[in-house]
C-alpha cells in the first residue's frame, strides 16, 4: 500500500514539474534578428566617354555560288584555292567536244538555209520577169514568192539556233562574275558535273566588307544621324573589335533596313569597312563599338559590383525611407571601368546597396554603415 502511495506521489510531482517548465517556456518571447548591415552608395550622374557595343557578323557585299550550266567532265581548273581573282578571269573548263560539234552542225544548217534562200531568190526574180511577159501563170509566181519568204524564215531560225548553241558552248567555261576571293574548289579535274546542280565553288567580294548589326528601334534616329554625318567616315566613331584586337580602319553606316522585326523590335543595319589587307573574312563574329555621341552630357553610373544577374536580367537593391531593401530591375548600358551605365530602373539620388546584399530578401530591414557618393 505504501508503495502505491509513493508511486502516485512521484508521478504527480513529475507532472507538475513538466507543467511548470512548459509554462516558463511559453512566457518567453523570441527575439527578432537584428537588421542586416550593408554598405550603400548614392546614385549620381557623371560625365564619361564610352562605346556602345553590338555583336555583329562580317559579310561580303557580293557573293555568288558557281554552278555548271552544262553537263560534262571538268577538264581544267585555272586558279588556286583562296586566290584573289579578277572579274572575267577563267576559272573552270568543262568538256566541250559535244557542244562544239553541236555548234558546227548549227553553222552547217545555217549555210544550207542561206543556199536555199539564194536559190529561192533567183527563182522569184526569174518568175517576176516571166510574169511581166505573161509567160507564166500568176499562181507559179505566187508559189515562188512564198518559197522565198519561207527560205528567209528558215535562215533566221538557223541563225537563232547558232546563237543558242554558241551560248551553250560558252557555258563550258566558267568566268569570275566579279573581282574577289574564291574558296576551295568542290570538284577536281575529271569530276562529272550536272547542269544547274553541281556546286563548283563560291566567290565573294573582299574589299570593302559589310558588317551587319541588329539595332533597337529606339536607336534608329541615332544611326540615321551617323549615316548622314560624313565626318564619321574618317574618325573613330564606328570601330570594330575582334577579340582584344581593335581593327584599325573606321567604318561607316551604309544603310538601315526597310522594316523593324516585330518579334525582336530590332532593325538590321549594315556598316561598311575597308579591307585592304584582306584580314576580314565572311562569317567572322565581331563587336561593333559606337562612340557615345552625347559624351558631354551626364550619365547615370553605379558601381558594377552592386548589380546581380538572374536569368539574363539585372537587379539592384535600393533602400527606401523605411530602411527596407527593395529589389529593382535595371536596363544596363556599357560598363566603364568598375561602373556601369544605367539606362532604366534608377533615379538620381536613390541609395543602392553595394555590399551585404547577397542574402537579402525583398522588403527586409537593413542598417547602413556607409553612403559614399559615386
Amino acid at each position: 500500500m505504501n508503495n502505491v502511495i509513493l508511486k502516485f506521489f512521484f508521478s504527480t510531482s513529475v507532472a507538475c514539474l513538466l507543467i511548470s517548465c512548459g509554462a516558463g517556456k511559453k512566457d518567453e518571447q523570441p527575439q527578432a534578428p537584428p537588421p542586416a548591415t550593408v554598405s550603400t552608395s548614392i546614385v549620381t550622374k557623371e560625365k564619361a566617354m564610352y562605346f556602345d557595343e553590338y555583336p555583329a557578323t562580317v559579310a561580303s557585299l557580293n557573293q555568288d555560288d558557281l554552278r555548271a550550266q552544262v553537263t560534262g567532265y571538268v577538264t581544267g581548273i585555272f586558279f588556286k584555292d583562296g586566290q584573289h581573282i579578277q572579274k572575267g578571269q577563267k576559272l573552270y573548263d568543262i568538256d566541250k567536244q559535244q557542244y562544239q560539234a553541236n555548234l558546227d552542225q548549227a553553222i552547217a544548217n545555217l549555210n544550207v538555209s542561206k543556199a536555199n534562200l539564194a536559190k529561192a531568190q533567183q527563182d522569184a526574180d526569174r518568175y517576176a520577169d516571166l510574169l511581166k511577159q505573161d509567160a507564166i501563170a500568176k499562181q507559179v509566181y505566187d508559189h515562188a514568192m512564198a518559197d522565198l519568204e519561207s527560205s528567209k524564215m528558215q535562215v533566221e531560225a538557223a541563225k537563232s539556233n547558232v546563237k543558242n548553241v554558241e551560248t551553250t558552248l560558252s557555258y563550258s567555261f566558267i568566268q569570275a562574275p566579279f573581282s574577289g576571293t574564291i574558296g576551295i574548289s568542290l570538284v577536281k579535274v575529271g569530276s562529272l558535273v550536272t547542269a544547274n546542280q553541281t556546286l563548283l565553288n563560291t566567290i565573294s567580294s573582299d574589299d570593302p566588307m559589310a558588317v551587319d548589326i541588329a539595332v533597337d528601334q529606339k536607336e534608329i534616329a541615332r544611326f540615321s544621324s551617323l549615316q548622314q554625318d560624313l565626318s564619321t567616315k574618317k574618325d573613330s566613331t564606328l570601330t570594330m573589335e575582334i577579340g582584344d584586337y581593335i581593327y584599325p580602319e573606321p567604318g561607316k553606316v551604309s544603310f538601315i533596313d526597310r522594316a523593324v522585326d516585330p518579334q525582336t523590335g530590332t532593325i538590321k543595319t549594315r556598316l561598311i569597312f575597308t579591307n585592304p589587307q584582306n584580314f576580314l573574312k565572311v562569317g567572322m563574329n565581331v563587336n561593333i563599338r559606337v562612340k557615345n555621341n552625347s559624351a558631354d552630357s551626364a550619365l547615370l553610373l553605379i558601381p558594377y559590383k552592386a548589380v546581380t544577374e538572374q536569368m539574363g536580367e539585372y537587379f539592384v537593391y535600393i533602400i527606401n525611407d523605411s530602411s527596407q531593401a527593395i529589389q529593382k530591375k535595371l536596363v544596363l548600358g556599357t560598363k566603364i571601368n568598375d561602373k556601369v551605365v544605367v539606362k532604366q530602373g534608377l533615379n538620381e539620388g536613390e541609395k543602392i546597396i553595394t555590399e551585404g546584399f547577397q542574402r537579402l530578401r525583398d522588403s527586409v530591414k537593413v542598417q547602413e554603415t556607409a553612403r559614399p557618393k559615386g
